[in-house]
């Protein structure tokens, strides 16, 4: 993890005020891609959906964190790093517990867990106009982004799930990554029946970590 946070220490694409430079983001995004992939096919694979998608382009939001253009990769990107920096100390402690035994987590397992977190936001959102008033108090049409009418939406955590799985099929027998992606929203994003058994997740050290980076990221830093 540690050379992953290297990466990002190398291309600096973060800027404190919150400004995204699209293209530092992607070139860090790639490099971290091509560190933890098993192979060539599948940081290609991940490379061609995002290229292919508005994933460089999209807001993270519509009017919280990241609610501009880009945001939702700056966003990711952030999420990564928090995750790795949050890595050391909260599977250190969770390896001291009697659940230690039953999880084996990697590098890769958290890169991509972060890195697909919020694959759902693709094609999420339109670009609307509304009248507005400039400096000057004239009239102009001011562009803001709206959630599509024809989103189909199986949960937030579930439709990136979804995504994951097509781009990536390999991760079918990560059922670690799965559940982190599926439940980083926290109850937030649960029906009544799945809230019932929802502690059971909280078992698995990748959920708490995911939730703990896209917390953070979204409000301590605002990205």
């Amino acid at each position: 993890m540690y050379e992953l946070l290297d990466i990002f220490t190398e291309h600096s694409p973060v800027q404190g005020n919150t400004s995204c430079n699209v293209e530092a983001v992607k070139a860090c995004i790639e490099a971290m891609l091509d560190y933890v992939a098993k192979d060539e096919a599948e940081s290609k694979a991940v490379k061609d959906w995002m290229n292919a998608t508005d994933f460089w382009s999209a807001p993270a939001s519509t009017r919280f964190h990241g609610n501009f253009k880009g945001g939702l990769c700056l966003h990711t990107l952030m999420v990564i790093k928090q995750s790795l920096e949050f890595a050391k100390p909260v599977l250190d402690n969770f390896f001291t517990s009697p659940n230690a035994q039953a999880y084996t987590i990697t590098a890769r397992d958290i890169f991509l867990a972060a890195l697909c977190h919020d694959f759902c936001k693709t094609g999420f959102y339109g670009t609307e106009y509304r009248n507005t008033k400039d400096i000057t108090g004239n009239w102009v049409k001011q562009p803001f982004y709206k959630t599509r009418n024809e989103n189909r939406n199986l949960g937030h955590g579930n439709e990136s799930v979804l995504m994951m799985l097509e781009i990536i099929p390999s991760m079918i027998e990560n059922r670690m990554v799965i559940e982190a992606v599926s439940r980083h929203m926290g109850f937030s994003d649960l029906s009544d029946s799945e809230s019932f058994n929802y502690s059971n997740f909280l078992q698995n050290p990748l959920v708490v970590l995911l939730q703990l980076a896209d917390q953070t990221a979204a409000q301590w830093f605002g990205m």
